[in-house]
């Protein structure tokens, strides 16, 4: 296993659950000052540290519709700051993403907030996203990672990204694209479905997990009735809407759901050593 992955993640096959931050200042549909931002996403990260989660990844999903590759600093620094409150309570590993692709973006509010890894889309080949024509940005991140001296910051990056279409690249497979990755440095892949809470295809990710030295994450889909399939055959789980009411991202955080959830993961666990 990759040896900054571990340094991270102390726990066997991490649960990395995630606070999806109210909108942003600037954004379409902000409606709270930044304090009152803090105080949900503290609330929210309380919750999954009481209930047993490994990890914690924030993301400013709600900042619809989003920017490609470039926010503004009003965006990077409220994440920062978020970001910094919520590790500096809860104490877990901790990471962000900054959607849509401001890799650079997460990367510096990252190192602000003294985090320990960022989700990036669009590190190999390219896609067509919503926000339109997404190229890669391998060479770019890890020159401003050393730049910034951020380089115990682990990047984790998504591989045929979900909301995305591959046509341009459907000669390659996600196996092909996970050795692009490895090559140019990823932390670790991150697979998912083809949208929010749709799950990945468990072909693609034994294939990727025989074929690859580097972490092998899955990114949507987890629920509690297939933990115990997608816990075996990966190195990591990221959860998001399973943990909200309704299944659906946008509600709030279900501690009830959360608890069950750790509870058969940690039985799950304990077979697997």
């Amino acid at each position: 296993m990759h040896n900054k992955f571990q340094q991270i993640f102390p726990n066997t096959k991490p649960i990395i659950a995630m606070i999806h931050v109210q909108a942003l200042p600037g954004t379409p549909f902000n409606k709270y000052k930044i304090d009152e931002i803090i105080e949900k996403a503290l609330m929210e990260a309380r919750l999954y540290k009481r209930g047993g989660v490994d990890a914690i990844a924030l993301e400013n999903m709600h900042d619809i519709p989003y920017l490609k590759r470039e926010v503004g600093p009003e965006i990077s620094s409220a994440m920062a700051v978020v970001a910094y409150e919520v590790k500096k309570e809860i104490g877990l590993p901790s990471g962000l993403q900054i959607l849509a692709g401001a890799n650079k973006a997460a990367l510096a509010a990252a190192q602000s907030a003294g985090l320990d890894f960022i989700r990036a889309e669009g590190f190999v080949f390219g896609h067509v996203a919503d926000e339109g024509i997404m190229e890669s940005d391998a060479g770019t991140l890890l020159r401003y990672r050393k730049t910034i001296g951020a380089e115990d910051i682990a990047i984790f990056t998504d591989i045929k990204k979900k909301h995305s279409s591959h046509t341009i690249t459907a000669d390659t497979s996600i196996v092909e694209t996970a050795h692009a990755a490895e090559f140019f440095n990823s932390d670790g892949v991150i697979i998912t479905g083809q949208s929010t809470g749709e799950k990945a295809s468990t072909n693609e990710i034994e294939a990727t997990k025989a074929k690859v030295k580097i972490p092998v994450l899955i990114g949507s889909g987890i629920n509690i009735g297939n933990v115990a399939d997608f816990l075996q055959i990966s190195d990591g789980l990221i959860v998001g809407s399973h943990f909200k009411e309704n299944n659906h991202w946008a509600e709030e955080v279900s501690y009830e759901k959360v608890c069950q959830f750790m509870e058969k993961v940690n039985a799950i666990r304990v077979k697997l050593h």
